[in-house]
C-alpha cells in the first residue's frame, strides 16, 4: 500500500468469520494473505475458517430461517433498500478496497459498485411481488391454489473477478425472498464481501440471516455443508470443472442448484455493422475487468470486406490504453488477478502465434513488478489455436474471418459453452435470425455490455443454468407449493 487512504479503507474491513451477527477469529485461529495484484504485496490477513467455522455459520442460518421466513416482505425490502443507501454512500472507500484486492482500474470498481448496489434496489422492489394463483379446475369440482416460500438454507459461493457484484446478485434475492445464507467468497477477494457482511448488519439484517466464511480452502468449507441435509439450496458462479465437480457432490441430497459458469463469447461483426460502433463495443466486451470476465468477448468473427478495417481500428483503441496499477485515475487496463493467470493468458498467446497468428498490438507481458498483460490482438487465427476453445480470460482479442452468415453461426455455435453472444449488424431481419440461431443465454445486439439487474444472467449448455437478475432471479430461491381445495 502506498498511501495513508488505501491503508485506512484495508483496516476499516473486519477480517475475521462472521458468523451469527457476530465477528470473530477461525476456530482454528488461522488466517491467510490477500494480495495487491499490482504489487504482489500483502494487503493483510484475514481469518481462515475451517469445517467446524462452516458447520456452525450452517446452524446459525437453520436456527434463523423460520423467523426470517416469517418477516414481512416489505421489511425485507427496506433493508435491501437501505444497504443500497448503504453502498452507494460509501462507493468511493469501497471503489478503491475493490482495487486494491482485485486490481481493475478505479473507473471499473466503481462502475462494479454502483452495478452490485442496483441488484439490492431491484430485489427491495422484487420482495413484495412474490405471488401465487387461485384458480377453479377444469372440471369445476374444486380449486387450485399456488404459493411460493423460501427454499431454506442456501450455500453461495461467489468468485474473484467481481468480488462485490457476484455477491449482491445472490443475497439480494436470498433475502427478499425469505432465505438465510451461508457466503464463502473468494480466497483471492475476501475483503469486499467483508465489507458487504458489515454493511447488511448496518442495514438490519438480522443475526444468522448472513453468515460469511473466507477461507483459503473452499472444499474444506463447502464440501461439509454440501453434505448436510439441513443446506437447501447451493448458488455457484465459478469455472464449469468446479461446477461439475459441485453437481456430484450435491447429487446424493439432490441439492437445488443454480450454476453460473464459464463462457467463451463469440463477436459477430457483420459487413454492414457500423464500425465505429463494433469497435467501441469490442472494447467494451473485451476489456472489460480486464478480460476477467464470464461474459468477455472471446472469439472475434468479422465478416471478410470489413475484417482488416475492424482489426486495424481495433488494435490502434487497445494499443493506446495505459496499462497501470488500478489505484492511479489515469489507468485504463490494471493486472491480472495473479501470476498464475497472467501465465496462461500468455500461454494461450504465445500457441496461437506458435501456428501462425499475426500481433497487431501486445503480445507480451510488460517488466516490473505486478501481473500485467499487454492489450493484445491478433489475427490469421488457425483452427488448431487453444484461445479459440479455451476461455482468455485476459486482454486478448483473436480476430477470424466469414463469408456468410451461416458460417458465422456455425462457428459461434461451435463450442460446449453457451453464456453469451455479440452481433453487430444494421439489418434488422438478419438481427432476429442470429439472435434466434445463437445457443446461449444472452445476446448483446448492436451492444458490448449485456449486464443489468433487471435481466435474467445465465446460460445454456456448458455454461450453466438458472437465472440471477431479472423478475426471474428471485424465484431461483423459492419453491412452489400447490394445494387442491375441495369444495362440497
Amino acid at each position: 500500500m502506498t498511501s495513508d487512504r488505501e491503508r485506512a479503507v484495508v483496516e476499516s474491513v473486519p477480517r475475521g468469520v462472521y458468523i451469527d451477527g457476530k465477528w470473530r477469529e477461525a476456530s482454528g485461529g488461522g488466517t491467510f494473505p490477500v494480495e495487491d495484484p499490482s504489487t504482489g504485496q500483502t494487503l493483510c490477513d484475514v481469518a481462515d475458517a475451517t469445517a467446524g467455522d462452516a458447520k456452525t455459520a450452517l446452524d446459525a442460518a437453520c436456527a434463523a430461517q423460520d423467523s426470517w421466513a416469517r418477516t414481512p416482505p416489505r421489511e425485507r425490502g427496506e433493508i435491501l433498500r437501505r444497504a443500497f443507501g448503504l453502498l452507494m454512500e460509501r462507493s468511493e472507500d469501497l471503489a478503491l478496497l475493490m482495487t486494491l484486492e482485485m486490481g481493475k482500474s478505479l473507473t471499473e470498481s466503481r462502475g462494479e459498485i454502483a452495478y452490485a448496489a442496483e441488484f439490492f434496489r431491484w430485489f427491495s422492489e422484487e420482495a413484495v411481488r412474490i405471488s401465487g394463483r387461485y384458480s377453479a379446475a377444469p372440471s369445476g369440482g374444486s380449486r387450485l391454489l399456488t404459493m411460493k416460500q423460501p427454499v431454506g438454507p442456501c450455500l453461495l459461493i461467489t468468485p474473484w473477478n467481481f468480488p462485490m457484484a457476484m455477491g449482491t446478485r445472490k443475497i439480494g434475492p436470498a433475502v427478499a425472498a425469505g432465505c438465510t445464507m451461508v457466503m464463502k467468497p473468494a480466497q483471492l477477494t475476501p475483503l469486499s464481501m467483508l465489507a458487504l457482511a458489515q454493511i447488511m448488519e448496518e442495514a438490519g439484517l438480522p443475526a444468522g440471516v448472513l453468515n460469511v466464511i473466507p477461507s483459503s480452502s473452499a472444499s474444506r468449507v463447502t464440501s461439509p455443508l454440501i453434505d448436510d441435509s439441513r443446506l437447501r439450496k447451493l448458488s455457484f458462479t465459478g469455472s464449469t470443472e468446479v461446477g461439475k465437480a459441485l453437481m456430484e457432490q450435491a447429487a446424493p441430497h439432490l441439492l437445488r442448484l443454480s450454476m453460473e459458469l464459464g463462457g467463451n463469447a463469440p463477436f459477430l461483426v457483420f459487413a454492414d455493422a457500423d464500425i465505429d460502433a463494433a469497435v467501441s463495443g469490442a472494447i467494451v466486451a473485451k476489456l472489460r475487468n480486464m478480460g476477467e470476465s464470464c461474459v468477455a468477448a472471446n472469439r472475434f468473427y468479422v465478416e471478410e470486406p470489413v475484417a482488416g478495417e475492424f482489426t486495424t481500428r481495433l488494435a490502434e483503441k487497445m494499443g493506446a490504453l495505459r496499462v497501470g496499477r488500478g489505484t492511479e485515475e489515469s489507468t485504463d487496463v490494471g493486472p491480472l488477478i495473479s501470476e498464475d493467470q497472467r501465465g496462461k493468458v500468455a500461454d494461450l498467446v504465445d500457441d496461437a502465434v506458435s501456428r501462425g497468428a499475426k500481433v497487431h498490438t501486445g503480445g507480451r507481458a510488460p517488466e516490473g513488478a505486478g501481473y500485467f498483460y499487454q492489450p493484445t490482438v491478433l489475427s490469421g487465427i488457425s483452427d488448431g489455436a487453444r484461445l479459440l476453445r479455451e476461455e482468455i480470460f485476459g486482454p486478448v482479442a483473436p480476430v477470424r474471418t466469414f463469408t456468410s452468415e451461416e458460417q458465422a453461426v456455425a462457428e459461434a455455435n461451435g463450442t460446449e459453452y453457451g453464456l453469451v453472444a455479440y452481433v453487430y449488424t444494421r439489418d434488422l431481419a438478419r438481427a432476429l435470425r442470429v439472435t434466434e440461431a445463437l445457443e446461449c443465454g444472452m445476446v448483446g445486439l448492436n451492444r458490448g455490455l449485456v449486464s443489468n439487474p433487471a435481466g435474467p444472467f445465465g446460460g445454456v449448455k456448458q455454461s450453466g443454468f438458472g437465472r440471477e437478475g431479472g423478475a426471474e432471479g428471485i424465484d431461483e430461491y423459492l419453491s412452489l407449493k400447490y394445494a387442491a381445495i375441495e369444495l362440497p
